[in-house]
């Protein structure tokens, strides 16, 4: 069976999962509290940000800080349970197939739903906006050649952080310890984007760009283009390392 093969296969299994319930959940409890407090964003005349501008980066810097990667991180687990529950992944590791090919696999359903949930909130933050416009009696809507390719930007950057919690799931099998290292993982990113090494942690890297693009967008905030190098070789070196670990280890606890 080839990888294309597999990831549908696995795609199938998450029927049995809580997952897409849980990525539905999460975008409510980020965009219901936006809607909500939307007259916030119209206090923002000491950084000199726009309501609309307000609007969208308040709400998916809540999603970049912490509830999309804590999303993550639970479903990195969930992906990985579906076969350890019952001894599952025995069954899997009986197949002809090789433990990196199963490995890849279940990554790229990780990468899918990944997807899925930032295009879902941008989905969700058009309906929110046009619901807040509707209370606030101001246009809050903005254009979808803006909010497309940051959401767009915000996932590709998440990219070596979801191979981190990748690594992370499949070495430590107990879940509740998986779970807790992966969201202890994230609190440091909000210290870490402050500083000059802020690329050599991947959980900063969507934060990093989103507070980047708050600078460009606030009058009285100032902000300094991210430099590509040594970004990107980074981001590439780390998501390997961090693949290959994953692949060397996966199905290793369970064969012992």
């Amino acid at each position: 069976m080839n990888i294309l093969t597999l990831t549908l296969i696995e795609a199938r299994k998450i029927k049995r999962s809580k997952i897409l319930l849980i990525l539905a959940a999460s975008i409510l409890i980020l965009w219901i509290p936006n809607i909500i407090n939307a007259d916030m964003n119209f206090q923002m005349d000491d950084i000199g940000i726009s309501p609309e501008n307000s609007f969208f980066i308040q709400g998916f810097m809540g999603m970049v800080w912490f509830i999309y990667p804590a999303v993550m991180v639970i479903c990195t687990v969930l992906l990985i349970q579906n076969e350890r529950t019952n001894n599952g992944i025995l069954k899997m590791l009986a197949l002809p197939v090789s433990t990196a090919s199963l490995c890849l696999a279940k990554f790229i359903l990780l990468v899918a739903l990944a997807a899925v949930y930032t295009l879902a909130s941008a989905g969700a933050y058009y309906i929110s906006a046009a619901l807040a416009s509707g209370i606030a009696d101001y246009d809050f809507i903005l254009a979808p050649e803006y909010v497309l390719p940051m959401a767009g930007k915000l996932f590709l950057a998440s990219f070596p952080m979801l191979t981190v919690f990748w690594m992370i799931a499949v070495l430590i099998t107990t879940p509740i310890f998986s779970v807790g290292t992966g969201l202890a993982s994230i609190v440091p990113s909000v210290l870490l984007i402050n500083t000059k090494i802020w690329f050599l942690y991947p959980m900063c890297y969507p934060f990093y760009i989103l507070v980047t693009e708050y600078g460009n967008l606030a009058k009285n905030m100032s902000s300094s283009p991210i430099e590509m190098i040594p970004w990107i070789p980074t981001a590439v070196a780390v998501s390997l390392a961090c693949l290959i670990i994953a692949c060397m280890s996966f199905g290793h606890a369970e064969r012992r």
